[in-house]
């Protein structure tokens, strides 16, 4: 053996290498298919499983029930306390008929010309908050208390503006809506609704608007607006506003300044202080401001 080794010892070699290779092989082939028999035997499991849980009709357990339970009445209890708070916020309805409605209108047109006299603020003329056309008119017995709440609205948006010490209210106009005209008007044909379009939803609010314009001093302004923002009686929103100054150019420069500041100031006056001297460039013209002011009424 070891003679005929020794003399093929390149095919010897060969054939031992042959050997253990090929015994290699078969250990890897042999482990292979062991664990493709395992994860096959995984998948069918987890596949009979996944199969047998898509047949299940599905049910809670009675704690993730009882916890569901107590999340959904927590989450009510939280949504009625918003909407109590909400209500709050918001003047309320009074019932009123029509003719008591006007007599209201012309008691708050009162009430709003003398504080605006007594405050030096000039209104328009036959001022009556918006609601010109029900100074001579009744309106409908249903839109009565929904009036009667906007013109609690618009005189308290008046008194912010009376307080605030504007100059004058050039303009208060209500966009009405259609359901408080002055007289009865046919009832509108329902509209049609497409096939297949979802219905809407409960309206859960109302918006109606008042639209301004006053001129005032910009620190009257900025109070009148600031309490709108925060006012705590009713709820409002300042959907569009426009600023315009009086003074379209910016100061001019002062002469000193234009030639480089060699001019010389002139002498104080006796008893004069340096403040005195003092003249702002700034802050002392007048601005007109425009404003769409929606009111919200909660309906829930």
């Amino acid at each position: 053996m070891n003679t005929w080794f020794q003399q093929n010892r390149f095919l010897g070699t060969s054939l031992i290498v042959s050997a253990l290779a090929t015994i290699g092989a078969l250990y890897f082939l042999v482990s292979a298919r062991s664990g493709f028999a395992e994860a096959k035997a995984r998948f069918d499991q987890n596949a009979g499983e996944l199969s047998r849980l898509q047949r299940l009709a599905p049910f809670p357990t009675e704690a993730n029930l009882r916890k569901m339970k107590t999340q959904a009445e927590d989450y009510g209890s939280e949504l009625n306390k918003l909407k109590e708070d909400l209500k709050t916020r918001v003047l309320p309805v009074v019932p009123m008929a029509p003719n008591e409605f006007q007599s209201r209108l012309r008691q708050a047109a009162t009430a709003i010309g003398e504080k605006a006299r007594a405050n030096r603020v000039k209104l328009p003329d036959n001022f009556y908050l918006g609601f010109d056309e029900f100074a001579a008119a009744l309106p409908d017995t249903a839109a009565a208390p929904i009036l009667g709440q906007q013109l609690a609205q618009a005189e308290l948006l008046m008194n912010i503006l009376l307080d605030a010490r504007v100059e004058s209210v050039t303009s208060f106009r209500r966009v009405p809506t259609g359901a408080q005209r002055p007289a009865a008007s046919p009832t509108p044909a329902p509209a049609t609704r497409r096939p297949g379009a979802t219905p809407a939803g409960p309206q859960l609010m109302e918006r109606n608007a008042i639209e301004t314009a006053f001129v005032s001093s910009p620190g009257a302004a900025r109070r009148a607006l600031n309490q709108i923002a925060t006012v705590n009686q009713q709820f409002y929103i300042v959907r569009t506003l426009h600023v315009l100054n009086e003074k379209e150019k910016g100061p001019p420069r002062d002469a000193a300044a234009a030639a480089g500041g060699t001019a010389t100031p002139p002498a104080a006056t006796a008893g004069a202080t340096p403040a005195s001297a003092l003249q702002f460039i700034v802050g002392n013209e007048r601005i007109q401001t425009s404003a769409r002011i929606e009111m919200v009424r909660f309906t829930f």
